[in-house]
């Protein structure tokens, strides 16, 4: 005679001893980098109520659990400056606002130079505090077109290998390139690269800047690879520089917002429900200040905080 309730009972005991083990008050928690930017240069906010933010991940309430303002010597700072190696050799006028921003880093920061070559991320050094190190690793681009083979490529390849495992310094990126995608069709925001190097982003916590500079016989630059690098730095957090379809005269003020930046980041922490392991999800945070632009990442990593494992 068969029992059919009994098999089914038997089958979920199954799948529950199978799973992973979570305490009762189990969840994910997770964290990530706020730029609260005055408008007018005057000092940031060292503080703020945090009962006027409304967080969502995944789509449902999460709770912040801490608001800590990046102010203190003790909250390192990791900067990676990852220029195109297909982009014009002219952007040798910018070298000396290149020292100049380099030598200007809060002290202590952490910094270094790559090029993006054939899907990689490679480093002319290492990331060092020594910045007058970091500056011997700077050289002009081959100008070869395609040498890259993709700036998203280059900005995975980053993610999945930063030069640190320092999880509680701060990882920003400043992409120099065109942002042409080999993938793009028109003004499509989901080609396979793109999504990518924003979920690999997310995982390593990189907030990623871009630079707009044009590349040799590259296909797709212009207003189409303006926008896929605008797409890519706002879900990280970041902030894209451009001017019309051109090359900028000067990057001194990218440079000088980006210090502005840099002295008016948070860290936010929150609690959430979670999955059975560390999932990249989407965030959505409301906070309105007047008299300031707020910039938070769009997707972030949320690590179960009570996994045991298998």
């Amino acid at each position: 005679m068969n029992h059919p309730r009994i098999a089914v009972w038997i089958a979920l005991a199954a799948v529950l001893t199978a799973a992973p083990a979570f305490s009762q008050n189990g969840g994910g928690h997770g964290q990530a980098v706020v730029t609260v930017l005055p408008k007018a240069q005057r000092e940031a906010h060292s503080a703020f109520d945090i009962q006027k933010m409304t967080l969502k991940v995944a789509g449902k309430d999460a709770t912040v659990t801490k608001w800590e303002w990046y102010k203190s010597p003790d909250n390192r700072l990791e900067l990676v400056l990852l220029f195109d190696d297909s982009e014009r050799t002219s952007i040798g006028t910018q070298q000396g606002e290149i020292e100049k921003f380099i030598n200007s880093l809060p002290a202590g920061t952490k910094a270094a130079i790559a090029y993006m070559q054939h899907g990689s991320a490679v480093f002319s050094g290492p990331l060092t505090a020594d910045h007058a190190a970091v500056l011997r690793g700077l050289r002009l681009p081959s100008g070869l077109p395609g040498s890259s083979t993709g700036a998203y490529f280059c900005l995975s390849d980053l993610a999945k290998r930063w030069p640190s495992q320092d999880a509680q310094a701060r990882r920003e990126v400043v992409m120099v390139t065109d942002g042409a995608s080999y993938y793009q069709a028109g003004f499509d925001l989901n080609p396979p690269d793109i999504n990518a190097a924003i979920t690999d982003s997310a995982r390593a916590g990189l907030v990623v800047y871009s630079i707009y500079w044009t590349g040799q016989g590259r296909f797709g630059s212009g207003f189409p690879g303006q926008n896929l690098l605008n797409y890519v730095t706002t879900a990280t957090g970041g902030n894209s520089y451009w001017m019309g379809t051109g090359n900028p005269v000067s990057f001194r003020p990218y440079f000088h917002d980006l210090l502005r930046r840099f002295q008016n980041q948070y860290k936010l922490e929150f609690s959430s429900s979670g999955s059975a392991k560390p999932e990249v999800e989407a965030l959505k945070l409301k906070f309105r200040l007047p008299g300031s632009d707020v910039s938070a990442p769009g997707q972030v990593l949320v690590v179960p905080a009570h996994f045991v494992g298998l």
